[in-house]
């Protein structure tokens, strides 16, 4: 299936088809928070973000700067050709507890490295997740979990039809 039209670029935003596949991994400088709860349980500048063609970036920050105890093992698995194996983790802020809503690569395939350690959320069982301050909207479906910004344009896997994209 051929993929859509990218939508108009704008000054200062960043298409998602002009992002690689395989994927690219880059650190970034910007400030992300997550709050669950009513409770923040990530505010950190140590960001890296996965860019691959069609979709939203996913932004992965560190284990150790999460809340005490707002990450717990969850259940399942699964696999990406390009990270390697991924484990799942139950996200909890304040009274909420979120099943499967974080995930990481403990042992990342080369090229991969960075992601050892750290943690991505997918953003819409969260209250709120923040870029710079920036209310980030979650990528369309159930599977994917890229963080959508005014800077990013799509169209974005994961709306109704893009399955084959």
């Amino acid at each position: 299936m051929r993929h859509p039209e990218p939508d108009p670029i704008e000054a200062g935003q960043e298409s998602v088809w002009d992002y690689p596949r395989p994927p690219r991994v880059e650190r970034v400088v910007k400030r992300l928070t997550i709050e669950l709860g009513g409770e923040t349980i990530i505010d950190t500048d140590d960001v890296v973000r996965v860019l691959e063609t069609s979709h939203p970036p996913v932004y992965y920050v560190p284990v150790a700067d999460f809340a005490e105890g707002a990450l717990r093992p969850g259940g399942g698995s699964s696999f990406c050709e390009f990270k390697g194996a991924a484990r799942y983790f139950d996200v909890y802020g304040g009274d909420e507890r979120r099943p499967r809503a974080a995930w990481a690569y403990p042992t990342p395939t080369p090229g991969f490295e960075v992601l050892a350690d750290r943690v991505a959320v997918y953003p819409a069982p969260m209250d709120r997740c923040t870029l710079e301050g920036i209310d980030v909207q979650p990528q369309p479906g159930r599977f994917y979990g890229g963080w959508i910004t005014p800077d990013i344009v799509g169209p974005f896997k994961g709306a109704p039809g893009s399955s084959g994209w």
